[in-house]
């Protein structure tokens, strides 16, 4: 009796079968017994995955190979039924992440004081040197001349402390009322453009976390990474099943560590801050603990497959913005597949122009899209910067990297609603008095003097177009206001 074949699986393995690439011999010297278990889990590999192969879910968008005829509906729930029990397995994989608690970063490092003395030690004699060169540029009048070298200093110094003070940096590199801009230009290197740890690293953490051989997962790698950033670097590669080009993420080894000891030095500068520094209000403490819960959560990749997906079918059903899909069976807590994005930089102005693209229609899709994760669904990319969004070829807007999400409450939408509308209305006393809604500041704060201020502001800027707006001195002075 002939065999049976489900739509899916045909797809899959008229895909694989239509692409033929070179595929990486084993290691010379390699035991027969080792190249028969390497091709035998090679060809379950393949075996599975035509079986499990699918379509993307039917709310985000479906590709369809010229050879498949289109699904039925039944086929449809089917393939959504199997990325879903793919995205289980993933889950699986990754059940053992750790979850940041103040109390973990007591069990792991208290007991350790001579780990703990010597990167406090390594941390503030950095630092501290830094500062004192400053206070020297200050009293000789140099400050201005050395701004540059300085900058590039303090990004160098940061990239050395590791992952915690490159995220520092990053957030820094957004901060134009706190760095001069001097200090944003070097800083903003430290998005996608840091050291990379070695490939054969990479590559046995692939295979250890998804079980299988490298040689049949994909039928190329590129030999090192595409890009680094902070937590991990990125690898352009082609899956073997199904001949799709894929972005594999790889988490630094030890990062882990290295980020729970630095957080638990933070901490406990938090609580000298929150004794001795009276004019910090702030609670120094849960600041960092805030920081620290969302930098754990990056270093779970199927949280943020999760993310990406709940992103995506959110906000990518309008055609000008694109989201990429994940591959499930092929992501765990520190390895991350994703579909590979051709684009380029939304800081490459003249890369894009020479693609006859438009600068400010890239800008409007990218202020809609931030309206409506602001607004409507209160879910937003909370790392926006250039090495995460892309300009591509047909002009799309495609964000990546959604390791860093955040939400929005309803009664913080409904008050940043209002806000506007009293901007654009010129309400300033209105406005003021918002700022008692969004929790800026407390019931008993007196905002009359601020009204003068808003209307010297915002008259200037709403008298503006977009293209005379400069945004980072505009925020400037909004903060010197």
């Amino acid at each position: 009796m002939a065999a049976t074949t489900s739509p899916a699986a045909a797809a899959a393995a008229a895909a694989a079968a239509s692409v033929s690439f070179s595929v990486p011999s084993p290691p010379r010297g390699a035991a027969c017994s080792c190249r028969r278990r390497r091709r035998h889990r090679g060809r379950s590999l393949l075996l599975r995955a035509a079986s499990t192969a699918a379509p993307p879910s039917p709310d985000l968008s479906i590709q369809i190979s010229p050879r498949a005829s289109p699904p039925a509906v039944a086929s449809l729930a089917r393939d959504r039924a199997e990325d879903l029990q793919a995205e289980s397995r993933a889950m699986a994989r990754a059940a053992a992440a750790t979850v940041f608690t103040p109390e973990l970063l007591a069990s792991r490092y208290g007991s350790r004081p001579t780990k703990v003395a010597q990167r406090a030690v390594d941390v503030l004699s950095k630092i501290g040197t830094f500062g004192l060169k400053l206070l020297l540029d200050e009293q000789r009048g140099a400050s201005s001349a050395m701004k540059r070298a300085r900058a590039i200093e303090l990004r160098t110094i940061l990239t050395r402390l590791g992952p915690t003070f490159v995220k520092i940096g990053q957030g820094l590199s957004t901060r134009p009322d706190l760095c001069p801009p001097e200090f944003l230009e070097e800083l903003s290197e430290l998005q996608d453009s840091l050291p990379t740890f070695p490939d054969e690293q990479a590559f046995a953490c692939i295979e250890r976390e998804l079980g299988f051989p490298l040689d049949s997962i994909y039928s190329s790698i590129s030999p090192s990474p595409i890009a680094a950033a902070s937590l991990g670097q990125v690898y352009k590669a082609r899956l073997k099943y199904s001949g799709k080009l894929v972005a594999v993420k790889v988490q630094r080894p030890g990062i882990e560590d290295i980020i729970g000891l630095d957080f638990y030095l933070l901490r406990g500068l938090g609580f000298l801050i929150n004794k001795y520094v009276d004019f910090i209000s702030s609670d120094v403490v849960a600041l960092m603990d805030e920081f620290a819960r969302r930098v754990y959560q990056e270093l779970n990749y199927v949280q943020e497959g999760q993310n990406a997906r709940r992103f995506k079918k959110l906000y990518a059903d309008k055609q000008d913005v694109l989201v990429p899909d994940i591959f499930w069976d092929y992501t765990s807590s520190k390895v991350l597949t994703m579909e590979w994005i051709e684009g380029t930089k939304l800081n490459q102005q003249a890369a894009i122009e020479k693609q006859g693209l438009k600068v400010l229609d890239l800008v409007n899709i990218g202020i809609q899209c931030s309206l409506r994760q602001l607004l409507e669904y209160g879910y937003f990319h909370a790392d926006p910067h250039p090495g995460n969004i892309l300009a591509t070829p047909e002009g799309k807007l495609a964000f990546l990297d959604f390791g860093m999400m955040s939400e929005t409450p309803e009664v913080a939408r409904v008050a940043i609603i209002g806000h506007v509308v009293h901007m654009v209305n010129r309400d300033y006393e209105a406005m003021a008095r918002d700022y008692y809604a969004l929790d800026f500041l407390e019931p008993d704060v007196d905002v009359s003097p601020i009204v003068p201020a808003l209307k010297n502001f915002f008259d200037d800027a709403l008298n503006s177009t977009v293209s005379e707006l400069n945004f980072k001195t505009t925020s400037m002075h909004c903060f010197e206001v």
